[in-house]
């Protein structure tokens, strides 16, 4: 008895834990939503212990066996609930709802039953056969492969493997005739020991995927540059230059520069204001028309790049015609009625085997010829061999 009392104890404390650690997870991070979900799931669940504890003390062995069973399938609900919507998974909440209400039901119907029969045993195990299961399979049908993702799987998967396991357990060395008697089985300290492990397991997993997700949002951002909301030059290097080491073709797209002409002059005439939304509109200009595959970011002040995969030069130089096209069409004029908004760009063709500075160098001396030819043009770059001419 007092090996079963202790270890519905760690049982409890243990999911208080998760309960906090989700919480922080859904006041701070990211995932705000599964977080919070995860952390009331924890919480329900962790009654059962309370209820269990209750039934040789109290007496109401059917009140608080059932409520053991209510909480603990509860919590299990919810979190496959919040796991399924996590991983993308789109099961409607009326199943888990009819999942709980015949689990529940169930459990009413088998109660009168001797523990450790095999229609006991099953009828018992199999509701949290089903949520574990669901919840490993949203994880594996949502494509996510990284470590964390498939450890959870892993944890899921066995956590789901285990309730059989338990029936069966439970069927061979037995679990006690009625709910008090559970306590003082041999079955009872299995389930609430390996049931602690992997209760630590699988929480321990969900943080870890948090935990990534968490350093994922924070790399996402840094990338961002957060005044035009598009790439900034390091984001821009990051998803650009791999994709240029992956090219072995003889053309692997093109690169366009593109620098707003007389920044200088918009800001001194009518501030940094106006500026910035110049800024703004030409990032929105360059999401809108540059082609859907293309990487768009804000390199520098009032610069800007395009990289367009599998492109030839004069593709690129359309493109670029047409982006042209369209800021010079954007009124500002409720800031700078007098002030036409024009830009400079250079187009330079990637080839096999270049890398993004080179392709970047031509580029740019085909944006200094359009602003030496007098701004508001397109200038095409020629190939590697001209920057060594």
């Amino acid at each position: 008895m007092d090996a079963a009392f202790s270890l519905l104890a760690v049982n409890f404390v243990i999911a208080q834990i998760f309960v906090l650690v989700f919480g922080v997870v859904a006041l701070k991070g990211p995932s705000r939503r599964s977080g919070l979900g995860f952390a009331v799931a924890f919480a329900i669940a962790s009654l059962s212990a309370v209820c269990e504890a209750l039934i040789p003390i109290t007496g109401y062995v059917r009140f608080f066996a059932i409520g053991a069973f209510v909480s603990m399938f509860g919590g299990f609900c919810l979190l496959a609930r919040s796991i399924t919507r996590h991983y993308g998974l789109c099961v409607p909440s009326s199943v888990f709802w009819l999942l709980f209400v015949s689990g529940v039901f169930t459990d009413f119907l088998i109660y009168d039953l001797p523990r450790g029969t095999v229609v006991h045993s099953v009828a018992y195990q199999t509701p949290f056969f089903l949520t574990m299961a669901l919840s490993a399979v949203a994880v594996y049908r949502s494509g996510r492969r990284s470590g964390a993702d498939m450890v959870l799987f892993s944890m899921l998967a066995l956590s789901a493997a285990f309730f059989p396991f338990k029936a069966y357990v439970a069927v061979k060395v037995g679990a006690g005739e009625t709910a008090d008697d559970y306590l003082l089985s041999k079955f009872a300290l299995v389930s609430q020991g390996l049931g602690a492990v992997l209760i630590v397991a699988a929480g321990l997993a969900m943080v870890g995927v948090f935990v990534k997700e968490a350093i994922e949002d924070a790399v996402a951002k840094a990338d961002i540059d957060p005044l035009s909301g598009i790439f900034n030059r390091r984001g821009f290097a990051r998803r650009v230059a791999p994709r240029l080491e992956r090219e072995n073709e003889m053309a692997a797209g093109a690169l366009i520069l593109a620098d707003i002409d007389h920044f200088k002059r918009i800001n001194d005439n009518f501030g940094h204001h106006v500026g910035d939304i110049v800024i703004q509109t030409f990032a929105r200009v360059l999401r809108e028309a540059a082609p859907s595959d293309a990487e768009v970011a804000r390199i520098g002040g009032e610069e800007f790049a395009i990289y367009i995969p599998a492109v030839d030069s004069e593709l690129a130089r359309e493109c670029a015609h047409n982006i042209r096209g369209a800021m010079s069409a954007v009124s500002l004029w409720q800031f700078c009625d007098s002030e036409t908004i024009t830009a400079s760009f250079g187009v330079a063709s990637i080839f096999g085997g270049d890398t993004l500075e080179r392709a970047m160098q031509r580029a740019d001396t085909a944006l200094y010829a359009a602003k030496a030819a007098g701004r508001d043009q397109v200038q095409l770059a020629g190939g590697p061999q001209a920057l060594a001419s």
